[in-house]
């Protein structure tokens, strides 16, 4: 896998000056980002920064068909309502509040929102009722959360070192529960395709199958520049990892066919400090980082690219992943993944260029590029 650096977005500061969050569309479209001010700024999709608000206290005078959610210090999660234009007025459409502060906070795509408070307390905040309950007690700070790359579960990382699994549908292949009992707290916490990636204060990257136990470990513990893993996330299709340093992101990747997991790409960014946030955009092409600077930086995430016959752009950015786009109409895109998981190895495009035929080891992928729709087959 390739890092290219393409633009910052916000320069650092000389100071600490912490991005807390950032956060990309379904859509591909808008990138938020928290910063140390309590405000929000949005950028679109070519890094040009369109809206910033302010953040609301929970109690006035106390302080400073899109939504976004925000959780707060004082023990409050708002919910905005942006909407598909970016004429439309924000809208505070829900607010959750909570009995103490939330440290955490995760958005599943086929699930509610997903709160991790201090008390160890993990809730779930449903928009629909706009009512909250507790899932369970960690019985210490959560530290951390991570969705599966279905949306349907979720991992919360705890300052005693417990890892708990959750699932919020019936259709986790596991069972809920306490899955590893880490050895230092899991800052950085990320369920990728395969297992789950841990990282903390011991400059060491642990990777855990399903059943919690260790199955690799990277060790930087014996070099003087490392310093702790403060943030972790994974790809949209899960085959990735992106860890955040010191002055340093680590992208480790899977392979189907090796069902292992390498270091892929370890990028220096001098003077960027600890990385404090990290998110992929939803079609996987995308990395951004904040920093406690806070310098927001955008890369490029890809294994390779082609131009199919001057007519089309085959960008892979997983070994079972690639976005197909139009080199007459660059805004027209289409996601291509292997539901299976599998390497896809060859890519053909027919039937004066509506159709794409895809193949795996097992499998063929059948596109449909006029009317987006794809099928795989054994």
């Amino acid at each position: 896998m390739q890092l290219k650096y393409l633009q910052t977005l916000i320069d650092g500061q000389d100071q600490i000056n912490r991005v807390a969050a950032l956060a990309w569309s379904p859509n591909n479209q808008k990138l938020a980002v928290a910063t140390a001010d309590r405000h929000v700024l949005i950028f679109d999709e070519n890094g040009e920064r369109r809206d910033k608000f302010s953040t609301k206290p929970s109690t006035p005078g106390n302080g400073k068909n899109s939504y976004l959610a925000i959780a707060q210090s004082d023990c409050i999660v708002f919910v905005y309502k942006f909407g598909d234009s970016w004429n439309d007025k924000k809208v505070i459409c829900n607010k959750f509040v909570q009995p103490t502060a939330v440290t955490t906070l995760i958005w599943l795509s086929s699930g509610p929102i997903i709160a991790g408070l201090d008390n160890g307390k993990v809730r779930a905040l449903h928009c629909k009722t706009n009512k909250s309950q507790t899932l369970y007690n960690g019985e210490s700070l959560t530290i951390s959360l991570s969705s599966n790359s279905k949306g349907n579960g979720f991992l919360s990382g705890h300052d005693d070192g417990t890892v708990i699994r959750f699932y919020v549908s019936d259709e986790g292949a596991e069972a809920s529960g306490k899955l590893l009992q880490h050895h230092v707290p899991p800052i950085a916490l990320a369920w990728p395709q395969g297992g789950v990636a841990v990282g903390g204060c011991d400059k060491k990257i642990y990777f855990y199958d399903n059943q919690g136990r260790q199955v690799k470990v990277f060790d930087y513990s014996r070099s003087d520049i490392e310093r702790d893993l403060n943030i972790a996330s994974s790809s949209p299709n899960g085959q990735a990892v992106a860890f955040g340093g010191f002055d340093r992101v680590r992208i480790y990747s899977w392979s189907p066919r090796l069902s292992a997991w390498s270091e892929s790409v370890m990028k220096e960014i001098e003077n960027i400090y600890t990385v404090s946030a990290l998110t992929w955009r939803k079609d996987g092409s995308r990395l951004a980082l904040g920093s406690v600077s806070g310098a927001v930086v955008l890369f490029e995430s890809v294994l390779r690219r082609t131009i199919w016959q001057d007519k089309f752009e085959l960008i892979f950015v997983a070994p079972s992943q690639l976005l197909v786009k139009s080199l007459q109409e660059p805004s027209e895109q289409m996601i291509i993944q292997s539901k299976l998981g599998l390497e896809i190895d060859d890519v053909r495009i027919m039937g004066k260029d509506n159709y794409l035929l895809a193949r795996t080891e097992d499998s063929l992928i059948l596109c449909d590029l006029t009317r987006n729709l794809i099928s795989e087959v054994p």
